[in-house]
């Protein structure tokens, strides 16, 4: 399973980094959001997939019952989530913004703008 996962992520990343070496302002916030799933699966599968126990100690016992699952990792990844969502949020406004200001989601024409 984590070969397929590899293969998805290494996939996320390459269409992410195309993607961004677009010209379009669009194709390049689509880009962000790929990294961004590509990062989030990677820290889930160096956390190992494996079916375990939860992290919650047994009443009566003093240790967790191995194997038991990492919270650390989801906590990290459900953060990372958040984050994007607020970044895509802000990126999407801004390029709005330079859409209406300028007329175009061509990088390059918008650059020819500067004085």
């Amino acid at each position: 399973m984590e070969i397929v996962l590899a293969i998805v992520i290494g996939g996320l990343y390459a269409a992410g980094i195309y993607m961004m070496l677009r010209r379009s302002l669009v194709k390049l916030l689509i880009g962000l959001g790929l990294l961004s799933y590509a990062a989030n699966l990677l820290i889930f599968t160096a956390a190992r997939l494996t079916r375990a126990n939860s992290p919650v100690i047994s009443e009566g016992e003093t240790a967790l019952a191995l194997p038991y699952a990492d919270p650390l990792p989801q906590a990290l990844i459900l953060t990372a989530i958040v984050i994007g969502f607020g970044v895509t949020a802000f990126a999407l406004a801004l390029s709005y913004r330079a859409y209406k200001s300028v007329g175009t989601d061509d990088l390059d024409k918008m650059k020819g703008t500067d004085t």
